[in-house]
């Protein structure tokens, strides 16, 4: 495990950014593994800079979101279709049948439907590079606590804490969904390389619990841990509470001259 701390946001974003640049001009058929929030922003307004004014070419990758709500079709605003086509594929030229989002729509079938999911996955090579972010209680993707560190994907209730985080995401008197289809953390944990991005105090302890603490069901980003290709992107804000601050800024000076493609 990579720790890789910034100064705020803006660092961290861009350096994700040139990270997953480096990664699709390495191998154009890129699978991603993409994520939604309000963490990515920053992430997918560089990445549509640098295809806009650095020739960056996404033609040939493939991506697989993380999750989606149920009950919200992929023109609700709300919904991570409508997320992920406003903040970074209405601005990339990643062909569209190329691109693979959770449907909220389904409402009956949901093994069925997870299975096919999981199948274009193993379809397409697997997942190359996983974006994830980390909710404040530790959940990546919406496997919320007490998810199975092998689970696949399927459909998931959402926890207290998430639904009161994501509630501000919804206008006044605006019906929020209780639930979500979410890859597994199993499903996450197969792809070959993971990044995680953490912004803010906010985060600052699910992150020294996923980084520092023990390997529980309880923060399931703690299972990244058992992965062997993993780099969490932390600002300061995030980074508080972890107790080995001192020695991942050294990490970050040593790591500091080099390039992405030289770390990826």
């Amino acid at each position: 495990m990579l720790v890789l701390l910034h100064r705020d946001y803006d660092d961290l974003s861009v350096a994700a950014a040139r990270i997953i640049a480096a990664a699709v001009r390495r191998k154009p058929s890129l699978i991603l593994g993409l994520a939604s929030g309000g963490t990515t922003s920053g992430m997918y307004r560089e990445l549509a800079r640098m295809h806009r004014q650095e020739a960056l070419d996404f033609s040939k990758t493939a991506t697989f979101n993380l999750d989606e709500y149920i009950g919200l079709a992929p023109e609700h605003p709300r919904s991570f279709h409508y997320f992920m086509d406003d903040n970074f594929f209405s601005h990339v030229n990643i062909p569209r049948s190329k691109i693979h989002i959770p449907d909220g729509t389904v409402r009956t079938g949901y093994e069925e439907y997870c299975q096919s999911y999981e199948d274009a996955i193993r379809g397409a090579g697997g997942i190359d590079l996983q974006i994830l972010g980390i909710g404040r209680d530790g959940h990546i993707g919406f496997n919320e606590p007490a998810s199975s560190l092998g689970s696949r994907t399927r459909p998931k209730t959402l926890s207290r804490t998430t639904l009161e985080d994501n509630c501000r995401n919804f206008a006044p008197g605006e019906e929020m969904p209780t639930c979500a289809i979410t890859m597994g953390i199993g499903t996450i944990l197969e792809a070959r390389r993971i990044i995680l991005l953490a912004s803010g105090s906010a985060k600052a302890k699910a992150v020294a619990l996923a980084i520092e603490g023990p390997i529980t069901a309880s923060v399931s980003a703690s299972a990244l841990q058992l992965h062997p290709d993993v780099t969490f992107l932390v600002d300061e804000d995030a980074a508080t509470e972890l107790a080995q601050t001192e020695y991942y800024h050294r990490v970050m000076e040593m790591t500091a001259k080099l390039t992405p493609e030289r770390l990826w």
